[in-house]
């Protein structure tokens, strides 16, 4: 019965964090916007300290039950596994702890994020990691699908789907990271289950330091044992010495596969009468230092550009070209680009949520994979907070809208070799007119002839940066108008 609950719950969140990285609508935010609030590593970086506190009393309680119903990548671990299974049966064995292996990958994680390399050690953080194969793989090609779906039945998919190109190809870099963690996760749990939880996790390793103390643990009572070894060979986390009666607690994710097996019921989810062992005497104090100092960065990706788009069917329009910033704009919310840069594990939910295509992966080094704000596809609406509603970590605050009308991310910039009322001779206001906040007017491009051609006039005071004058202005392939982000947001 306990790993039929364990299978249920573990199955519903699978499904609905799943679906909450496919969802491009945000009709699933309301539904599944709690999940990523409630993964380890993002409660951390949030301050989120109920959610913290209740992992760790869980973990103290029941041992790794949140590596086993709550991570995803876990989980989808638990379903590679358990389809190898289906072909062969009674496969894992006994294999003692590979502490260098386990530990270094942990004082390597911390090392990089001291050093400021967060998003290179936000490559092997579980929750990132899963949230760039959804984003990257497997969303891309479920908006594919329904965009298919939507040309057989003769519909506007640019109404029903919003904007969609084949984003993830030109972000090489991001798309070869998450393919390569999906193969290396899917090769690693196919031949040996758990193995990667309990060796490069560093999530996995920290909670695994708690769940030597757990109060419920998987207890062998030697006098029903007969050692017939079935719990060993199910045992994904390969930590039961049938032989000695003994668990290594610290790889245990409190599966129950191996209560399931067991004949003759000589093992019950319980707390043990006596000490198998005392392991915390082999547990170096100094590893404590690593729950207080994890912390993780990261997220992923490259520039884009968008497939070709047709101008009324007659002649093609060519693709904008983001311009070079000298400093990078992130969404309102975030504060700075420092706090971003601090708390964002790269899981690219935010990526996700955002309905306009204004978030994509950075492909700066200090930055690298985390969300970075460009207008080429669309322009930040001042009404849309589905960022910052999405963001589990604060690396995007919750912001409300009125507070989001009022704040600076960046200002606009006019690049006058650019605008077409002076290369083409023709008038425009295109960025004027669409200004959401009145920071721009036309005004005569000769001082001294009230007649002439207008020009944009930005009044950078009153600008927020939401970028629809960069997006709408006519210019190709650069815009005529552009934005320069803020290192430090402004309130206006």
């Amino acid at each position: 019965m306990l790993r039929i609950v364990r299978v249920i719950i573990a199955t519903v969140v699978f499904a609905l964090v799943t679906l909450l990285f496919f969802d491009f609508t945000g009709t699933m935010s309301g539904v599944a916007g709690w999940i990523p609030k409630i993964q380890f590593l993002p409660a951390v970086l949030a301050l989120n300290l109920l959610v913290v506190a209740i992992l760790v009393v869980l973990t103290l309680v029941c041992g790794r039950i949140y590596c086993s119903v709550i991570c995803p990548l876990g989980i989808f671990q638990d379903v590679v596994s358990w389809l190898h299974g289906k072909f062969k049966k009674n496969r894992f064995a006994y294999k003692p702890e590979m502490k260098v292996v386990r530990y270094g990958f942990l004082i390597l994680f911390v090392a990089t994020l001291l050093l400021g390399f967060g998003s290179i050690a936000g490559i092997i953080e579980p929750y990132s990691a899963f949230g760039r194969i959804m984003s990257n793989i497997f969303q891309p090609l479920y908006i594919l699908g329904n965009n298919a779906l939507a040309d057989v039945a003769e519909k506007n998919d640019s109404v029903m789907f919003y904007h969609v190109d084949l984003w993830w190809i030109k972000s090489l870099a991001v798309f070869i990271i998450a393919v390569a963690t999906f193969l290396i996760v899917s090769l690693i749990a196919w031949i040996g289950g758990r193995l990667y939880c309990n060796t490069v996790c560093p999530v996995g390793t920290m909670l695994g330091f708690l769940s030597r103390f757990a109060w419920l643990k998987p207890v062998i009572d030697a006098d029903k044992c007969n050692k017939c070894g079935l719990c060993a060979r199910n045992c994904k986390s390969q930590c039961i010495n049938f032989k000695e009666h003994e668990i290594d607690y610290s790889r245990c994710v409190a599966c129950m596969d191996c209560i399931g097996k067991c004949h003759k019921n000589a093992i019950s989810f319980s707390h043990p009468k006596k000490t198998q062992k005392d392991e915390a005497e082999n547990v170096d104090t100094s590893k404590r230092a690593f729950i207080a100092t994890a912390v993780t960065l990261a997220s992923a990706s490259v520039s884009e550009t968008q497939a070709k788009k047709v101008d009324g069917g007659l002649a093609v329009v060519e693709d904008k070209v983001a311009p070079t910033r000298k400093t990078a704009i992130t969404p309102a919310g975030s504060v700075s680009a420092k706090n971003v840069q601090q708390h964002c594990t790269a899981c690219q939910l935010c990526i996700t949520a955002c309905p306009n295509g204004v978030l994509r992966p950075s492909t700066d080094i200090e930055t690298f994979m985390q969300p970075q704000m460009s207008y080429e596809r669309g322009y930040c609406r001042p009404e849309c907070t589905r960022c910052a509603d999405a963001c589990p970590v604060g690396a995007i605050k919750p912001i409300t809208v009125e507070e989001k009308s009022s704040t600076q991310i960046g200002h606009a910039v006019w690049i006058k070799k650019n605008c077409i009322p002076l290369t083409d001779g023709v008038e425009c206001g295109n960025c004027a007119r669409h200004c959401p906040s009145g920071a721009i007017m036309m005004v005569p491009s000769d001082e001294k002839d009230e007649t002439s051609l207008k020009i944009p006039a930005i009044d950078t005071e009153v600008c927020i940066g939401c970028g629809a004058c960069e997006n709408l202005c006519p210019a190709r392939p650069f815009s005529a108008i552009y934005v320069e982000g803020h290192e430090v947001h402004r309130t206006i």
